[in-house]
């Protein structure tokens, strides 16, 4: 049976992954009138009372809403809603498994950037977070960036800086392994959401020689194909050396290559051209280039997105313990503190080596360290 048949079966099995359980079991009459009328009035007038309350006396304090409209599914693109219930479901496991918290799958009838924002403030009162999921760039960044500003809890889109804290980790130790620091010449291949929030978080670290690259080559100041606000944005902060061309051209010379763009792009003999490389192949399910031909190219340490590989670079190692701290600091947004002292406990967790840059999510400490960081550098 291949992985695709087992999972059908098993997804066809459960009818789902998820489900709703009570806290407490309406046993008899009192139960029931405790839980609801008459005595679910008290919590009520609390609440109205004083809204702050209903952390105290509701699901709130624990509950996160996972939200995607289907346009930007994993690998698959825009599979629309109903076909990316199955993701949301599996990102909502992943919370109660390792996190504890009671995440729920909302995936939206609507596209338009401006619906989904109404539709996400409208449901905000029942949760304590909003974990954005599978929205497609540039529209990703405008819905976060607007519901951050509306809303008074933490808003995350984890194809973005899930992806970027946990990238960050592995590059801190894969940079101690070399022996190089900050001031390493590092190209992003890929300008979307994962892309960008990179390209940001490197910033933010201190990592100043960035070249971020799309399909059209490197993005500079003045560049006019293939462009949008937010690549123009990163067109200043980024490219120092306004450096132009293809990726096989901007490579040369670099020491880091991170990419979150498209199967295949990177040859051996493109690692060949870096200066003791650093490869991270992010692509799912087919890297930029395999393991064994960015070995051949001399690639020092490579990392993957695929658990078959070392070095998996997992947002499952960030946005559980991301969430459980901002939630336990009661954290009314996630600032880039918070997300550089989550990848700073990522990184401290292992010794690294070669093939040891990164925790691996099964590690049961994983999430308080990550929880303990933000929480602590929420405040």
């Amino acid at each position: 049976m291949t992985i695709s048949e087992e999972a059908l079966r098993l997804h066809e099995a459960g009818k789902g992954k998820i489900c709703i359980a009570g806290k407490f079991r309406l046993k008899d009459r009192n139960m029931l009138a405790l839980a609801y009328t008459p005595g679910v009035a008290a919590p009520c007038m609390e609440i109205a009372r004083d809204k702050s309350n209903v952390y105290k006396y509701t699901m709130k304090q624990n509950a996160v809403a996972v939200v995607s409209d289907g346009s930007a599914v994993l690998g698959l693109g825009n599979i629309g809603a109903e076909a990316a219930l199955p993701v949301m479901e599996g990102k909502c496991l992943i919370f109660k498994e390792f996190a504890g918290i009671d995440a729920f799958p909302l995936c939206l009838k609507t596209q338009n950037q401006e619906e989904i924002v109404e539709t996400v403030k409208n449901i905000a009162p029942v949760f304590g977070g909003i974990n954005l999921e599978d929205i497609a760039a540039p529209k990703c960044f405008w819905v976060e960036d607007t519901l951050r500003k509306e809303l008074d809890i933490p808003v995350f889109h984890d194809d973005q800086h899930g992806t970027a804290v946990v990238v960050l980790a592995g590059l801190i130790n894969a940079l101690n392994v070399v022996g190089k620091g900050k001031s390493v010449k590092v190209v992003v291949s890929g300008a979307g959401a994962a892309g960008i929030a990179v390209a940001r978080m490197l910033l933010s670290y201190g990592i100043k020689n960035i070249v971020l690259a799309d399909s059209a080559g490197a993005i500079y100041d003045g560049r006019k194909e293939n462009m949008n606000p937010v690549k123009q944005e990163m067109a200043v902060l980024t490219n120092p050396d306004r450096r132009i061309g293809p990726l096989s051209k901007i490579v040369a010379g670099a020491d880091v290559f991170i990419g979150v763009s498209a199967p295949g792009i990177l040859k051996k003999e493109d690692v060949a051209k870096m200066d003791r490389p650093i490869v991270f192949a992010l692509a799912n399910p087919t890297p930029e280039i395999m393991p064994a031909e960015a070995e051949k190219g001399g690639a020092v340490i490579i990392a993957t997105g695929r658990s078959d590989f070392p070095n998996q670079i997992n947002n499952s190692l960030c946005f559980p313990g991301m969430f459980r701290g901002a939630l336990d600091a009661r954290a009314k947004s996630i600032t880039e503190e918070m997300k550089l002292a989550a990848a700073k406990a990522l990184s401290s967790m292992v010794k690294p080596g070669r093939d040891r840059i990164i925790p691996g999510m099964f590690d049961r400490n994983v999430v308080k360290s990550v929880a303990d960081a933000v929480k602590k550098s929420a405040h």
